[in-house]
């Protein structure tokens, strides 16, 4: 259906969801181990907790940010005599790129519920985009592990299809042009990244965060497992309150919590609420 004149009193019609974390590589292990890597190559240690802080930006970016910790700065003046420059940023980049190919395959296991979560989307009549700060190779390295597992967007969109990755709202409106779904108020950007929430609230639509699976609580899903219930449990609501302190308009666990989030939405649209 498509929106009328007024305040748009649909339902929700497309979901845009970030990739790793929120709908496959549960924990987010991918992009932090080789973020990682890449700097211990470089002569510089950088622990997870803080390789995962810019998760969610444009890689080059995220390298970026990493360097301007006063930390990893002084680290970096230590190692190398001298301050970093744009060109370091982009030799590392560089180096990011082939280790970063390397591991995508073997972390493109959907998250679990993602496919029943996703078919039943379907069948209510919404669309599955979803965008993500991989290249496009990268990119592409996971649809095709998504897509043996019975997962295929409608949508895709990553950095080099738009001027500036998150938090940035343009590869939700790229997502959202190429679904042909509109307004904001029809759409929900789900991520586990605060670059995630900001590029939803940026893009005017309805933004879910997820916790467990994701970035924030930073495991994967055997050492959840093998974890203390207690500490998991407080790891899981730090992130929340992380995200909704972000701005987030609902935070899950995980992507499988989307349709009650759905049918919430459905109802504050109906009384005439927007994002």
């Amino acid at each position: 259906m498509s929106p009328t004149r007024g305040i748009y009193k649909g339902g929700v019609r497309a979901i845009v969801a970030d990739l790793a974390g929120t709908v496959v590589d549960y924990g987010s292990c991918a992009p932090a181990g080789v973020f990682v890597k890449v700097f211990r190559h470089a002569g510089v240690e950088i622990s997870f907790a803080e390789a995962r802080g810019p998760m969610g930006m444009g890689k080059k970016d995220h390298i970026r940010e990493l360097l301007r910790l006063p930390r990893v700065t002084e680290a970096w003046q230590l190692a190398n005599e001298r301050h970093w420059t744009e060109a370091d940023v982009e030799a590392l980049y560089e180096a990011f790129i082939p280790l970063q190919l390397k591991c995508l395959p073997d972390y493109n296991n959907l998250i679990p519920g993602v496919y029943e979560t996703v078919t039943a989307l379907k069948q209510d009549g919404i669309q599955l985009g979803v965008n993500t700060g991989y290249t496009q190779e990268m990119t592409q390295i996971v649809l095709d592990g998504m897509k043996q597992q019975g997962v295929v967007p409608k949508a895709v969109s990553c950095l080099s299809d738009v001027p500036a990755g998150r938090p940035a709202p343009w590869m939700i409106f790229d997502t959202m042009e190429q679904l042909g779904v509109f307004p904001p108020a029809a759409v929900i950007a789900v991520g586990d990244t605060l670059s995630d929430i900001e590029a939803g609230r940026n893009a005017g639509v309805w933004t879910v965060g997820v916790t467990k699976t994701g970035n924030l609580v930073g495991m994967t899903s055997t050492e959840i497992h093998l974890t203390d219930p207690f500490v998991v449990a407080e790891k899981v609501a730090e992130a929340y309150r992380i995200m909704r302190t972000t701005g987030a308009d609902y935070v899950v666990e995980s992507f499988a919590d989307l349709p009650q989030i759905i049918d919430k939405i459905n109802e504050r649209l109906l009384m005439g609420e927007r994002p």
